[in-house]
Order: structure tokens, then sequence, then C-alpha cells
């Protein structure tokens, strides 16, 4: 009976995987797209944008050090592959003033045009103990981590809907989907990514914008060697026992997985549940869509 089990559920499993790539959206194509990279100074944010660079992307990069921003745009122009694409520099801090992205978001899209994909890899990591940890850890935590995500996405969400065109990438980690002893408050913080991706996911469907998240393991940047200053040795210990990824290798396979809207295995069997949910949402949509036609024309 286990076996037959099993077998059922591998063969469901397969089945749903044949079917996903009729179902998917078409890949997003870079060349002349434009693309917005929180977190774009250094580490994973970096080399996404080099990446997106080298396939023709207009690159908008968004960070708080105006210098090290400078710097990123000189390492990521020298991978162009045509003399029109350009590197915005933007500096504001994505995590505590949504006006002010909002404000940094417009003036990208004068001078680049609409945006085609934001990729939010702003975020920071503290490690300790959570009695140890100070509130305040918690609360710059989920404000860089979380906030600093929200804000980007709200500022870009209308037009996407608007065009019907659009991706948006959410940078969380390893962490944000285990929790581990001394990431009370990154976990929390990188946990909540995962909720706010799968409920934007299912409003923007409809409008064939599509979101995607990133759980990269411990890879070898600015930020990660920051952590190690704060990891308890548990943490520390636990750390070890894992391989150090390079930033390039894991910013190539946030922009395939973005570009093309990959699936793991546990998305794929929530896909059961998610198209019976999105039937759900896109009856609502048409009832709005047929009350609003009617209202006009009573």
């Amino acid at each position: 009976m286990l076996l037959l089990a099993a077998a059922f559920l591998v063969a469901f499993v397969l089945l749903l995987y044949m079917v996903s790539p009729l179902i998917s959206p078409k890949p997003l194509a870079l060349p002349g797209a434009h693309v917005v990279v929180t977190g774009g100074s250094s580490g994973i944010g970096k080399c996404i944008a080099i990446e997106c660079y080298k396939q023709g992307a207009f690159i908008t990069l968004v960070a708080r050090n105006e210098d090290k921003l400078l710097q990123a745009k000189k390492e990521i122009e020298k991978h162009s592959i045509n003399d029109k694409q350009v590197v915005l520099c933007i500096s504001v801090d994505v995590s505590q003033d949504y006006s002010q992205v909002e404000n940094v978001i417009k003036q990208a899209q004068e001078k680049l045009g609409p945006v085609d994909m934001l990729v939010n890899c702003a975020g920071m990591s503290l490690a300790g103990k959570f009695e140890d940890l100070e509130v305040s850890t918690f609360e710059r935590l989920m404000s860089v981590n979380y906030l600093g995500s929200v804000y980007p996405s709200r500022a870009v969400i209308t037009t996407m809907k608007e065009r019907r065109v659009g991706r948006i990438v959410f940078v969380s980690s390893q962490a944000g989907q285990l929790g581990l002893f001394g990431f009370t408050a990154y976990s929390s913080s990188k946990f909540a990514i995962r909720g706010l991706a799968e409920a934007l996911q299912m409003e923007v469907k409809p409008y064939n914008v599509y979101v995607t998240v990133a759980y990269p393991p411990d890879t070898d940047t600015p930020g990660f060697a920051e952590e190690n200053k704060t990891k308890p040795l548990e943490t520390r210990l636990i750390s070890e026992t894992t391989s150090v990824c390079k930033p390039e290798q894991v910013a190539k396979q946030i922009v395939k997985d973005a570009i093309v809207v990959t699936m793991g295995l546990f998305r794929t069997i929530a896909l059961f549940y998610l198209g019976s949910f999105d039937s759900i949402v896109r009856r609502c949509m048409m009832q709005r869509a047929k009350s609003e036609i009617a209202d006009k024309t009573a």
C-alpha cells in the first residue's frame, strides 16, 4: 500500500512537471529591458546587475552608499554588449521612507522607461541568541529585509499590471526556508518574504506579472563576512557543514529562474492547489470588470 502511494505521488509530481511548462509565461527578453536592482552596489546584487547587463539590459542600481554605487557602475559597464546600454545609479535607503522609494522609481522610469524586472536584493544579517539580541535588531532586520522589499515592489507593481509585463524577484535565503540557531531575527525576516511573494503572485498573475523567490545558500559576499562577526559558536559550526558559493554563480541562477519563472518541487506540488485558487481570483476579476462596465452604462 505504501509503495502504491509513493508511486502515485511520484507520478503526480512528474505530471505536474510536464504540465507546468505549458502554463508558464514566456521567458522575459532581457535585451533592451529595464532592470532595477536594489542592494546592487555589492555582493549578489551587483553580480545580478552584471549578469543582466551581459544580456543587453538597462540597469538601475539602488543602494545607500553613493561611492560604492559609482564603483559598481564602473565594473558593470565593462560588460556592455552595445553602446546604447546605460547604468543608472540612485542612492536611497529602500527600507526607511516609501515616498522616497516611489520617487526614485519614478526617476528611473523617466530616464530608462518602465521597469520590466525588479530584483529585491537589499538586505542584512545579524546573528545571535534570541535573548542576547536587542529588540531593535529584530526591528532593523524586519525593516531592511522585509519592508526593503515591500517598498520597491509597491512602487513598480501598478505600472507592471497596466502594461501586462513584469517580473519581481525577492532574494530570501536558505534561512528563509529553515529556521536556524542564532538566526531568530534574520530567519523571521526572510520567512516573511516568502509569504509576501506567494500572496502577491496570486494577485498579479492574471496581469501577466510573475514573482519568484530565490533562496541562496551561504555566499561569499561582504554581507556574509559581516554576518560571520556576530555568529554564535553553534551557528558557525552549522555553517561549516555547508559550502560557501560564489556570488557570480548564485546571481546567474537567480537571473535564469526569474526569466523563465521556474518552480521547485514543493512549489510544483502546490500547483495543484494554486490552480483552483487562481480560477477563483480570475472569476472575481471578471465579475468586477462586468460590474464596472454596468456602472458606466447605467
